[in-house]
């Protein structure tokens, strides 16, 4: 096989050189033509050498030998940066592979080796143990052999899991994958502040975009190369027509020397986009890369940051087909390619079509394993054999061992040094149990009111070190006929899972708490000294047990000492899956049983000593080291924690010291012991008779391979030598509900070989037993756990539903009848009734017994012989997709996924959660203090796939956590349900987190198919049928309007003007207000009339322009740029306003200035002194050529003489003004307004707002386009009120300025912006009483109109009433606008509506509909109640203005709605725009938009289309006239919304739900880009906080609109750019994000 030498850069990897990214390239060690020097294969490896000389060391050796070409120095790189292939003659571009020193050839995709895709994993290498950590491996070598042993041994993993042979299942499983082609994880990137200890170059972009690093290597096919950077204009141009917009959020600057070049550069543009886009106004914010690029509206609260340069920047195609250069697309391809790849075939999907969106209901699959079995029958145990001399209850075997043998040892305690601390005898333990009973009882309260009766419940509280006081301390309870119930030692007032405890003591009605002197003292305090309450518990009485602090008893006092009977006898707490504690309660007749049961069952005889390691408080350990062992007289041999951990093997070590007969332990200290044992000579085990090993039903080989070993195996294998006798191996079942299941008995017979099991993975999922074959990957090993109990009787029943017998083959929960099980969950009658009162039945519905059986909380079945195997928990079952998952099957998977190397001490959390109608696995682990970003990164990706390939079900999330942050349990494992809490609340703060979505979630609904048309016929007979009506509406009629108004006669503005200044000419128009509430400037009529004159000489005499020129007008808001404006008009001039350039931001706004100026063909521009000299500036010169201004008129200095004569159009239909806005999906549009639809919008708003020359209108919007700039500008002359105008930049410095000037002059109409109003109630929030002292009155307002292009924004408009409900605004006074580009106001809501005023404010707000967002997905309006699921709160935009016609009709058919459809709202008014103004004059959109006619119903009457989704509705209310109001809802922007899996989404929508989801999230914003869903959320709160987000953000969006989150991008406050009106450019985002210029904390690409 040849392959031709990498001519490519060489990317060097650190010292260990032996892996390379295997599963991106298959790599070939090939016979070179060149001799290399053997020097090269061999000295880097020898010896210790450093970094930098390793690096010297290698270039030198191989520098001679790479081919040198011409002008690139030592790096080689052909024509075209490709790379050909010697045997297929392929070129791939823009690769590169890590070259170890061997040398490394690549074989590409499409060679004879095959295709291969990217991932992130060495390959194990030979001759070396695979599960040895990569990074800090070390040649074996004798000096370093005893190293290599120690480091090895100080690794602890989770005991349960740790076999071999995990590790080699895990590795074939990820070599099968690898087979198969691997998934190319693009890794998240992070703020360098976020990365702990990380290769920085992972995540920050390259100083030259080469492709010779980072995701260079990720390009596909097809890519063009850096040489093709400069593309063909016109491929350029239209691709980005036929793809989406692309504007930039930054600016280049211009290469052209001249305006007129990039005019004529622009007129191009326009004729292409005028022959190809028919669907909205030509994009000329991003003409070329090299020309000025329009920059956001200057008021956005983004911080502009500057452009990386990328010289040779490789530009990629992405999907939308627009080239961008930079790390994130390249990413965000890698990550589109990996989803392209086939995955599990998602389930049968199906959608109902009447509004219910069904979500795939899992359909059972025919060939998947069914239970064909016989049914089970019950199993017997042995009789229990009633023995002469059992004591008749366990306080009589105390009293008699206590007097008839006082000296025998009882208990002896261990100190942490292995020493014996104390030894209890009978004779104490009799004695001080009858002293803490005595005092129980008589010396707590008073002789008349005692604290404690018997049956009263008591707390035990005692460390895991002292078996001793707890002993007493439980003995004592049971003479005094109280019931202890035993709790862990709060440490301190939060820990995990303490809250429920308290619950459990509280809901136990327990008073006092017995605790040991040291313990007490131990326990958190508060400065007085007392103990605090814990949080969630009852008021404790502590009562210290310790006899010096005890009353001795009378002596004619004795216990009264009763047979066992149905009293309790203690509670055992017990933590749910769900993090709730029950109290499971055991009778005293079921205690002396169980302990009848386990000393026949173990043979336990009088004086053997055993030996415990469990926890002595519940469990296993409390049943044999506390209970059984003083029934039949036993030394107990306790061994703290505390003493394992210093020393594993020092329950070994006491086995052998005293020769004891038992031991009960757990597979953990076998584990241990197995790492530890190798420093141990003298161990001698033959006289162990009985090892019980008490979670030995729990896997003891994951994933059995022939030959391999499993834990109990290990052990045997390792000890066998030192005395342990095989059958000694007692694996034992039990649970809190049925204390011991079963246990396997210790025999004489050492042939007898133990039951096993081999049972295949994929059927127990499916909850059906198969065995299989041990060379399987995913099969199962179980061992048995001995037979059932003495005395008691086990089925197998189902696990969900009716308690109906299993089949021999089939998985169920183990159910037991017997005296000797627990018989309630204390207070809980009802979840009693589930668990202790279960009554089997067979198939044919009869019951098996009379009697109640318990149901175990454990899943197994029933063997050959009797014999009882464990496959699991119910608390640790995930059931998803229908198949039944145990959390410690994954965890063990997972861990053995390298797990000395990555996972910190084996802590490893598995849980799932409910996430759209399924359960999703989520895997936690805490990772190594020195694990890198790439460590990290790669371990995840291959528990990805080795769970994939092992289980066959995907991982939902896997996250990262520094080491010791998961809650921990008292014993130092970890706390399930409080991890699974921090992770739903958002509080786990991890270090790293990958989501699987794309691969998990497989039952989302299925696409819509849009369906064909129907016809006109249809649609007519169809809305009669049905009766419904066109959705129409309109406003008052014009023409039969009797009003006063004087301005009626005249055509045209100036017209008015000069009327104006001649009836009324000191009346004031205008009142300008400065930050200080004080007034700037005023204009009374006649002084504005002059000013404007003066203007007009100005621009004749030193602009020398002619009629019809355009005039730019740059002005602050205020009074010069309204007598600017009129000065054009009677100059017979057309003005253009255009907000000036931000002085500390030149470089991002100046450019937008200019690319109005020229594209709306400005002749000459307007200005005041202080911008003139702005744009003549060092930093504007900077970012834009300023030699090519047109001529720049300074206002500032006027002529002194006025115009011989006023210029009076001789048309009323030529152009007024052009008005230019960015629009939200970053268009630039330019209207034309004629003179008579400037007229009659002016009239429609005098009409609808009443306005009348005595009225007083206060203004805080900006006024540069719209409806802001008319009410600026145009209606106090027409209408003769007086405005009193706010700058919008005023109230950054004075929040209150705005609200302050309606109270001081009385104003009864305000409008003003979303920004605005969120700046109030951000900003005076907490003011508002301040606000009230100072006068501020806002009772007379009537009306505040929010003026917007929008849908309402609800929630921020409730916000305000609500706020400044105190200083008397009327609830009802808020309404809001509707405009856009073809009509800039459709609708003005002024006022209430007549019937209103009658209902008082306490009734709903009638203007506020609920509809379904999953029917509005679908071009549906279905109205719900409020509070409905799914339900979206749309307020009614406005009242229709006077003169204007609304219809709604269908975007792609044209034909006309029916009432409550949802379609495009189509406008006819005489105010209406006259079409778009562009460079080449027309002419495409223009009919599209200002001109369509209906396809039936009114073919006659002309439309102009708003390119907004809306309806109409009509309502029980009625306006003045007596008609019934038409309502009419806007629900968003055809532009905006997001063709997502065939349905219609609006972005606002998805943004509602994200913004909910954790209370740090300030902002949102989703766009998509190649098909991902990606969101961007502002972060108000430590970085730390990012990660956390990224979980509930997916989680919310498949939630609440069922769609997949591609891409999540967590960024700092302020950077999702806002324009002037409040309104979020989401389109500028995705430019920013794709460009890499949003500096952002973390993304994160969900698989």
């Amino acid at each position: 096989m040849y392959c031709c030498f990498l001519e490519h850069t060489w990317v060097l990897l650190r010292f260990n050189v032996q892996y390379c990214f295997y599963y991106e390239l298959k790599v070939a060690f090939i016979h070179l033509n060149v001799s290399l020097p053997v020097e090269i294969f061999s000295s880097p490896l020898a010896g210790d050498i450093t970094q930098k000389g390793y690096e010297k060391k290698r270039s030198k050796l191989i520098g001679a030998f790479l081919p040198q070409a011409p002008g690139k120095g030592k790096y080689p790189s052909n024509q075209n940066n490709s790379l050909q292939c010697s045997v297929c003659s392929t070129h791939r571009k823009g690769l590169c592979t890590l070259v170890p020193v061997a040398v490394v050839f690549v074989v590409w995709p499409g060679c004879a080796l095959g295709n291969s895709v990217l991932a992130f994993s060495p390959p194990p290498t030979l001759g070396m143990d695979p599960s040895v950590p990569h990074e800090r491996r070390t040649p074996v070598t004798p000096g370093s052999s005893s190293r290599y042993h120690r480091r090895r041994s100080s690794g602890s993993r989770d005991e349960r899991y740790r076999s071999d042979v995990h590790t080699e299942a895990v590795q074939a499983a990820l070599a099968k994958q690898k087979e198969r082609g691997k998934m190319a994880v693009p890794m998240p990137s992070k703020r360098r502040s976020l990365v702990v200890q990380s290769s920085m170059d992972a995540y920050t972009p390259p100083d030259t975009s080469s492709g010779s690093e980072g995701e260079g290597s990720m390009q596909g096919e097809g890519t063009p190369t850096s040489s093709q950077s400069s593309i063909n204009m016109e491929n350029w141009i239209s691709r980005a027509i036929h793809g989406s917009t692309t504007s930039s959020t930054t600016s280049s600057s211009s290469t052209q020397s001249g305006g007129s070049g990039a005019a004529s550069r622009l007129a191009d543009v326009m004729g292409q986009t005028h022959l190809e886009n028919h669907s909205a106004p030509p994009d000329v914010t991003s003409y070329t890369t090299d020309s000025i690029q329009v920059e956001r509206p200057q008021g956005s609260t983004t911080t502009s940051r500057s452009t990386p340069k990328y010289g040779n920047a490789e530009l990629m195609e992405t999907g939308d087909g627009v080239p961008v250069g930079g790390r994130v697309s390249a990413k965000i391809q890698q990550l589109v390619n990996t989803l392209k790849r086939p995955k599990r075939p998602p389930l049968r999907e199906f959608f109902v079509d009447d509004f219910e969106e069904l979500l795939e209901v899992q359909q059972p699959d025919p060939n998947q394993p069914k239970a064909e079995g016989a049914q089970m029958l019950a199993m017997r145990g042995e009789q229990l054999g009633v023995v002469t001399n059992w004591p008749l209850s366990l306080e009589a075997a105390l009293q008699r061992w206590g007097t008839i043998s006082p000296k025998a040892p009882c208990l002896t305690t261990m100190d942490t040094n292995g020493k014996p601390l104390y030894i209890l005898t009978y004779g104490k333990l009799w004695t001080r149990s009858m002293k803490v009973a005595y005092n129980i009882l008589h010396k707590l309260g008073s002789k008349q009111e005692p604290m404690l009766r018997p049956g009263d419940r008591v707390a035990l509280v005692f460390p895991n070190n002292d078996p001793a006081a707890f002993m007493v301390a439980f003995y004592g309870c049971l003479l005094a006929e109280v019931v202890p119930v035993p709790i862990e030692v709060p440490l301190t007032r939060k820990d995990a899972g303490s809250q429920q405890i308290g619950f459990l003591l509280g809901s136990c009605g327990v008073t006092v708490a017995l605790t040991s002197d040291a313990c007490h003292k131990g326990l958190p305090k508060s400065p007085t000294g007392e103990i605090p309450q814990f949080k969630g518990w009852p008021k404790l009485l502590w009562f210290v047990t310790e006899s010096k602090h005890l009353s001795k008893p009378p002596r004619d006092w004795f216990p009264h000492i009763k047979d066992a009977n149905n009293e309790t006898a203690y509670i055992e707490y017990k933590t749910c899956k769900d993090g709730s504690v029950l109290g499971v309660t055991v009778m005293r007749i079921a205690l002396l049983t169980h302990c009848q049961a386990l000393t026949q069952s173990c043979g336990y005889t009088e004086a053997e000593t055993i030996v415990n390691v469990l926890d002595f408080k519940k469990d296993v350990g409390l049943w044999h080291g506390i209970l059984t062992s003083v029934m039949n007289m036993m030394h107990v041999i306790s061994i703290p924690y505390s003493l394992m951990k210093v020393n594993p093997l020092s329950w070994i070590q006491k086995v052998c010291q005293y020769k004891a007969k038992v031991a009960c332990v757990k597979s953990r200290d076998m584990h241990w012991a197995l790492v530890a044992h190798r420093d141990q000579r003298d161990i001698n085990l033959s006289s162990l008779r009985m090892l019980v090993v008490a979670d030995g039903y729990c896997i003891t080989s994951l994933y059995q391979f022939k030959g391999s070993v499993s834990s109990c195996d290990a052990f045997l294998n390792v000890f066998q030598s030192k005395g342990l006798k095989p059958e000694v191996i007692c694996p034992c079942a039990s649970s809190p509900e049925a204390l011991t299941v079963a246990i396997r008995r210790p025999t004489d017979d050492s042939n007898q070989p133990p039951g096993r099991g081999v049972l295949s993975m994929q059927g127990l999922s499916h909850g059906v037993i198969r065995v299989d074959s041990e060379e399987k990957l995913s099969v199962l090993t179980l061992q048995d756990v001995g037979t059932v109990m003495p005395g008691a009787l086990m089925c197998v029943v189902r696990p969900d539903g009716v308690p109906q017998l299993c089949k021999t083959d089939e998985i169920g929960e183990l159910c037991v009848g017997s005296i000797a099980t627990g018989t309630s969950y204390y207070g809980l009658s009802g979840m009693t009734k589930n668990t202790f009162e279960v009554f089997p039945m067979n198939s044919v519905g009869a019951l098996i017994s009379e009697y109640p059986f318990t149901r175990t909380g454990l899943l197994g079945f029933v063997g050959p012989g009797g014999l009882c195997f464990i496959a699991g928990k119910m608390d640790g079952l995930m059931v998803v997709g229908g198949r039944r998952h145990n959390a410690d099957d994954i965890v063990a998977t997972a861990l053995a996924v390298e797990p000395m190397k990555f996972v910190y001490r084996g802590r490893i959390a598995v849980f799932s959660i409910s996430v759209l109608h399924d359960e999703r696995i989520v895997v936690v682990a805490e990772q190594r203090p020195d694990s890198t970003e790439e460590d990290s990164f790669q371990w995840m990706s291959r528990v990805l796939q080795a769970i994939d390939g092992i289980h066959q079900v995907g991982v939902y999330c896997l996250a990262l956590v520094p080491s010791n942050t998961l809650p921990k349990t008292p014993l130092g494992g970890i706390h399930l349900s409080e991890s699974k809490q921090l992770f739903l609340e958002g509080s786990l703060h991890p270090c790293n987190v990958l989501m699987c979505p794309h691969t998990c979630v497989t039952n989302l609904p299925k696409p819509r198919q849009k369906q064909p048309e129907i016809g006109p016929a249809s649609v007519m007979v169809g809305n009669l049928v049905s009766g419904k009506r066109i959705a129409q509406a309109s406003g008052r009629d014009l023409g039969q309007m009797e009003d006063n108004d004087q301005a009626r006669k005249f055509l045209f503005l100036s017209e008015v003007l000069q009327w104006r200044a001649q009836t009324t000419p000191e009346h004031v128009l205008y009142t300008l207000l400065n930050c200080r509430g004080t007034i700037a400037s005023s204009l009374t009529c006649v002084q504005l009339h002059k000013r404007a004159e003066k203007i007009a000489t100005m621009l004749a005499e030193r602009g020398h322009l002619q009629d019809g020129d355009h005039v730019a007008l740059v002005y602050p808001p205020g009074i010069d740029l309204i007598a600017a404006f009129y000065g054009c008009l009677y100059a017979g001039c057309v003005p253009i306003t255009v907000r000036p350039p931000h002085p500390q931001n030149i470089a991002t706004t100046l450019p937008t200035v200019k690319m109005i100026v020229e594209v709306s063909r400005s002749a000459c521009m307007m200005t005041t002194a202080v911008i003139c000299k702005l744009l003549r500036s060092k930093e504007a010169s900077a970012a834009v050529d300023v030699r090519s201004w047109p001529p720049v008129l300074d206002t500032d200095d006027l002529p002194k003489k006025k115009p011989p004569l006023l210029y009076k159009p001789s048309n009323p239909d030529t152009l007024a003004y052009l008005d230019f806005s960015v629009s939200t999906t970053g268009m630039l549009a330019g209207v034309k307004m004629s003179h008579t639809a400037t007229s009659a919008f002016c009239r429609s708003i005098k009409l609808q707002c009443e306005l009348y020359p005595s009225r007083e209108v206060a203004i805080c919007l900006d006024p540069y386009c719209g409806l802001g700039f008319v009410l600026w500008c145009l209606c106090s002359v027409y209408s003769g009120h007086q405005s009193i105008l706010i700058p919008p930049s005023e109230l950054e410095v004075n929040p209150a300025l705005w609200l302050l000037a309606v109270s001081q002059y009385k104003v009864r109409d305000t409008f003003c912006s979303y920004s605005v109003m969120e700046l109030c109630t951000k900003g005076l929030g907490l003011q508002t009483e301040s606000l009230k002292s100072r006068g501020l009155d806002l009772s007379r307002v009537r009306t505040c109109v929010v003026v917007a292009e929008e849908r309402p924004r609800i929630a921020l408009t409730q916000s305000f009433s609500k706020l400044f409900k105190d200083l008397g605004l009327h609830p009802r006074a808020v309404s809001t606008s509707f405009g856009c580009r073809v009509n800039l106001a459709v609708c003005l809501q002024p006022h209430r509506l007549g019937k209103l005023a009658d209902q008082g404010t306490s009734g709903p707000d009638p203007t506020t509909v609920y509809v379904d967002m999953r029917a509005l997905r679908h071009d549906r309006v279905r109205l719900v109640e409020r509070g409905s699921p799914h339900s979206l709160p749309l307020m009614e935009s406005g009242k229709i203005l006077p003169g204007v016609r609304i219809i709604i009709a269908n975007p792609e058919t044209k034909g006309p709605l029916g009432d409550s459809h949802l379609g495009e709202i189509w406008v006819c008014s005489g105010h209406n725009a006259s079409g778009y103004f562009t460079v080449y004059g027309d002419e495409a959109l223009q009919s599209d938009h200002f001109t369509s006619r209906l396809s039936f119903g009114d073919t006659q009457t002309i439309w102009a289309r708003t390119g907004y989704l809306g309806f109409l509705r009509r309502t029980e209310l009625t306006d003045a006239s007596g008609e019934r109001h038409d309502a009419l809802y806007v629900v968003g922007a055809l532009d905006e919304a997001m063709e997502l899996r065939g349905m219609r989404y609006h972005p606002i929508d998805i943004e509602t739900s994200v913004i909910r989801t954790h209370k740090s999230i300030t902002e949102c914003a989703v766009f998509t880009w190649t098909n991902l869903l990606v969101v961007v959320v502002e972060l108000d709160g430590s970085e730390q906080e990012a990660l956390d987000l990224v979980p509930l953000v997916t989680n919310v969006v498949l939630e609440e609109h069922y769609l997949i989150v591609g891409v999540v991008v967590v960024v700092d406050i302020g950077v999702i750019p806002i324009n002037s009106r409040g309104e979020k450019q989401r389109m500028h985002l995705r430019d920013g994000f794709l460009a890499d210029q949003l500096d952002p904390i973390y993304v994160a690409y969900n698989m």
